[in-house]
């Protein structure tokens, strides 16, 4: 009895594999149809992957999602026909766990990489306006802060070494914020000069 399970288990894998990588591309069209992609590519996350050498597609990246999940689902529905109960488990706990957790930390970043964008933008703007000399740096600062902060969020949603990831983040931030201050004082310093010397020039 076991051979004709075993034949009805690889053929059941293998339909479903059919089926997931068809859904797979379907998610991937429609999601790709809607332009999400373009509405992130606006905020800037595309340039930030490029520097790490990553392509943005969130049609393809959610359909990647949905196909492997379909995957998991048939070589479950597989192992059971067979017996094989244990691995059955293992796959079970995984799909019930460690994936949720991937796609909360995936979530993390793409939110937190559109929050350092737009902070960079709005602070570099901001000093600009206030003529302070060392905006592109304040807004560069506060960008990369906040991605650092975004990535040990996600790494921690991930289970990676927690307090490891806590005492770097401590590190990160006294450095970034000790890269800031020194940045903005050097550029409040200017705009102070500049302040003071037109306030004199009326009192004269």
């Amino acid at each position: 009895m076991f051979v004709p399970k075993l034949l009805l288990a690889v053929i059941l894998f293998f339909i479903g594999w059919w089926i997931a990588t068809i859904i797979g591309k379907a998610f991937a069209q429609v999601i790709g149809a809607l332009k999400i992609d373009h509405l992130f590519r606006s905020t800037g996350i595309d340039k930030v992957l490029e520097r790490a050498g990553t392509h943005l597609s969130v049609g393809g990246f959610i359909g990647a999602i949905v196909k492997w999940f379909i995957i998991i689902v048939f070589l479950m529905t597989s192992l059971q026909i067979v017996g094989l109960t244990q691995v059955n488990d293992f796959l079970k706990d995984i799909v019930t766990s460690f994936v949720p957790q991937v796609l909360i930390a995936a979530l993390v970043l793409v939110v937190g990489s559109v929050l350092a964008e737009t902070a960079r933008r709005i602070l570099t703007g901001g000093a600009k306006a206030a003529n302070v000399g060392s905006a592109n740096m304040i807004g560069t600062t506060a960008f990369y802060a906040i991605w650092v902060f975004t990535l040990i969020i996600a790494l921690s949603q991930l289970g990676i070494a927690p307090a490891f990831m806590q005492i770097l983040f401590t590190g990160i931030v006294f450095m970034l914020a000790l890269a800031g201050g020194l940045s903005f004082g050097l550029g409040g310093k200017e705009t102070a000069s500049r302040t003071l010397d037109r306030v004199s020039n009326n009192m004269r």
